[in-house]
């Protein structure tokens, strides 16, 4: 992989991470200020704050392995040295 493939990559990489937080914020705020008319409860909670706190933090988790599976690529950023 030459030097620009790899700051491309980079760069790909770093806008998909970006897209995530704001694709996980905005899920944050739907979770927790879209449902909290909801009289609905989990746990004795209200489902705002338990879709708000462990709902977050499934969708991270599932961010993370989409951004792992399909975004990411493993490849060694040392500079090629011809000797």
């Amino acid at each position: 992989m030459t030097e620009k493939e790899k700051y491309r990559q980079v760069c790909r990489e770093a806008a998909a991470t970006g897209i995530a937080l704001l694709l996980l914020i905005a899920f944050w705020l739907l979770a927790g200020f879209g449902l909290s008319g909801s009289m609905a409860t989990v746990f004795r909670l209200p489902i705002w704050a338990a879709a708000s706190t462990v709902g977050v933090w499934i969708f991270a988790i599932v961010l993370v392995w989409g951004l792992t599976k399909w975004v990411f690529k493993d490849m060694d950023l040392e500079e090629d040295r011809h000797d």
